[in-house]
């Protein structure tokens, strides 16, 4: 389908079901140019001949899985940002997502307005990442590939120890609080202990220095800039 809407800004939208495609498209189009297709080979095909901004990327396709596409995509070296959209509500189900190479993960159904916040947040993570590692000191993010090293040194992070650190690095010299943190990893409605994410952010101290990641008492916890 050719690209529909406004803006200068372009999306791959991969979604097999019409109605809600025809709506993502209609809720985008004052942001977005939005170009859908409606299976994984087409969405293959577009991106090896489209040039995208960000991908908008259902899970249950009628010719594969949607997670199998981003994979092939970050083995490819394309860091090209996509926001998943799936039904499929877990935490572990949407940390498969992450951890995976998305860089957002919406849970069906959603609020078109949601829809358009997230990719906004996302072209703008991005494009605050204009070298496909995030460096810090002596520690290298490949966000792309989920890797982490120190010293060049890979460092073995837990699923969630990986999402509190992806949060932090992506937004250095700025301060993040817990409720943020905790957005990004958890549903509305799921339970939250209350000293998880500081759980959390211990076992990254540990593992990557406790300079790396400062407390800002009664804000949250920033990443400051390496020296």
């Amino acid at each position: 389908m050719p690209a529909q809407g406004g803006g200068g800004l372009t999306i791959l939208l991969i979604e097999d079901d019409d109605m809600l495609a025809a709506a993502i498209v209609d809720g985008l189009a004052p942001r977005f140019l939005v170009e859908r297709v409606d299976s994984i080979d087409h969405g293959e095909a577009a991106l090896e001949t489209g040039d995208y901004d960000m991908v908008i990327l259902d899970i249950a396709l009628p010719d594969g899985s949607g997670l199998d596409l981003l994979a092939r995509m970050r083995r490819a070296a394309n860091t090209l940002p996509v926001l998943i959209l799936s039904a499929r509500a877990t935490l572990d189900e949407r940390l498969l997502g992450l951890n995976g190479g998305a860089d957002d993960y919406l849970v069906k159904p959603f609020d078109l307005a949601e829809l358009t916040a997230r990719c906004d947040a996302v072209i703008r993570r991005r494009q605050g990442r204009a070298a496909p590692v995030i460096t810090h000191g002596a520690l290298s993010y490949t966000p792309a590939a989920r890797q982490v090293t120190l010293a060049g040194v890979p460092v073995a992070l837990s699923a969630r120890e990986l999402a509190v650190l992806d949060v932090l690095l992506s937004n250095i010299g700025h301060v993040i609080s817990k409720a943020q943190i905790e957005e990004r990893l958890y549903r509305w409605d799921e339970a939250i202990e209350s000293n998880t994410i500081e759980v959390h952010v211990s076992h990254l101290r540990r593992k990557l220095g406790a300079e790396r990641i400062k407390t800002i008492r009664g804000l949250g916890y920033i990443v400051p800039p390496a020296p």
